[in-house]
C-alpha cells in the first residue's frame, strides 16, 4: 500500500496508550477504523474523536481474551467495510510481582490475554489476507520478547510468545507464496503510557515504567508506518536495542544487570502499596489517554537516560566480543 486512504484497519486495546493514539493517527491518514476494547464508553469517545478527524470508525466492545468476542470482532469489521486491510493486535496486560506470589488466575489472565488473543486475532486476520492475497498483521510484543526482567514472568512468556508467532506466520506465508501478506512484530521498551497503571501488583510497591521511559509517539508512528511499509521485526526504543545486541552475545551478564537494576528501581520507593489485580481480570475507569503523565510525576524523562549506563559496560563487553570473534573469522579465512 502507498497509502492508507480508505483502507480498513482493525486495532484492538483502542481506548488508551499506543491503541489511542494508533487510532488517531490512522483517523488522520484517512483509513477506515474499527477500534476494539473493553471499556465501551471510553472506545465510543475515540471513536468520535476518529470522526471529527473525517475518518470512519466502528467501535466494538472486544475482551480479546475471549475468543467469541474476537470473531465477532471481524464478523463487525466484515459487515461494515467488506474486508480489512490491516490488522493491529495491540491489546495485552500484565501482572507485577515474584512468580509464586500473583495468584496463578492472574497468570493465566496474562496469557489468555497477551498469547491467545493475539493468535486468535491473527487467526482471523490471516484467514481473510489469504482469500484477498494481501493484508498486513501487526503484533505488539516487546523488548521483553526477546530479553527479561524481574517480576514480569507471565508477560515474558507471553511476549517471547508473541514474537515466535510471528516468526512461525511469516515462515508459513513464505512457503506457501504469499508475498503480499505481511506480519510485523513490534517490540518496544518502557513507554509513558497508562499500561503501568493498568498491571497487577503484588510487589508490595507501586508499578512504574523501568527507565529509561519513551515517548508512546514513538510506537505510534511505528504502527502507522508499517501498514504502509511493512517490516518483520521492529525495536522501540534506544536502550531496547542496546540491551538486544548486549544479551545476544553477553546474555548471562545482561540477565544479572537487568535484575539488579529493575529491583533496585523498585523497591526502593518508598510508598507502600497493596496487593491489586488492576485491569488484568476487569477493566479499570484510570488509565485512558494515550500518556500516562510519567515524565512529570518522575520529574523529567530527560534525566532517565542516565539510566541506560547499567547497560553500557554490557554493551561494550559484546562489541568487544565481537570485535574477537571476527578477527578470529578474517584469521581463520
Amino acid at each position: 500500500m502507498r497509502s492508507l486512504r480508505n483502507k480498513v484497519v482493525v486495532l484492538t486495546g483502542a481506548s488508551s496508550g499506543f491503541g489511542r493514539g494508533a487510532a488517531l493517527r490512522f483517523a488522520e491518514e484517512g483509513a477506515s477504523l474499527v477500534l476494539a476494547a473493553r471499556r465501551k464508553g471510553l472506545l465510543k469517545e475515540v471513536a468520535e474523536e476518529c470522526r471529527a478527524r473525517g475518518a470512519k470508525a466502528l467501535a466494538v466492545e472486544t475482551d480479546v481474551s475471549q475468543r467469541e468476542d474476537v470473531e465477532r470482532l471481524a464478523e463487525k469489521a466484515l459487515d461494515k467495510f467488506g474486508h480489512v486491510d490491516v490488522w493491529v493486535n495491540n491489546a495485552g496486560v500484565a501482572t507485577y510481582g515474584e512468580f509464586d506470589k500473583v495468584p496463578l488466575k492472574e497468570h493465566e489472565q496474562v496469557i489468555r490475554t497477551d498469547v491467545l488473543g493475539t493468535m486468535v486475532g491473527s487467526y482471523e486476520a490471516i484467514k481473510h489476507f489469504r482469500e484477498r492475497r494481501r493484508g498486513v498483521l501487526i503484533n505488539m510484543s516487546s523488548y521483553l520478547g526477546k530479553g527479561s526482567a524481574p517480576f514480569h514472568s507471565s508477560y515474558v512468556a507471553a511476549k517471547h510468545a508473541v514474537r515466535g508467532l510471528g516468526m512461525a506466520l511469516r515462515q508459513d506465508l513464505q512457503v506457501e507464496g504469499f508475498d503480499n501478506v505481511h506480519v510485523c512484530t513490534i517490540m518496544p521498551t518502557s513507554h509513558d503510557t497508562p499500561f503501568f497503571d493498568h498491571a497487577g501488583n503484588y510487589t508490595g510497591k507501586p508499578v512504574k515504567p523501568t527507565k529509561p521511559f519513551y515517548d508512546p509517539q514513538q510506537v505510534i508512528e511505528t504502527i502507522v508506518r508499517l501498514a504502509v511499509e511493512p517490516e518483520p521485526e521492529v525495536m522501540v526504543g534506544t536502550s531496547a536495542k542496546v540491551a538486544s545486541v548486549a544479551g545476544k552475545f553477553m546474555p548471562s551478564l545482561l540477565e544479572k544487570r537487568m535484575a539488579k537494576k529493575v529491583k533496585k528501581e523498585h523497591y526502593s520507593q518508598r510508598e507502600e502499596v497493596g496487593d491489586s489485580s488492576g485491569a488484568v481480570m476487569e477493566p479499570m475507569s484510570e488509565g485512558r489517554d494515550v500518556r500516562a503523565g510519567w515524565e512529570q510525576r518522575e520529574g523529567g524523562s530527560g534525566a532517565w537516560k542516565w539510566a541506560m549506563l547499567g547497560l553500557v559496560p554490557v554493551a561494550a563487553m559484546a562489541a568487544v566480543k565481537i570485535a574477537r570473534s571476527r578477527g578470529d573469522m578474517a584469521r581463520a579465512a
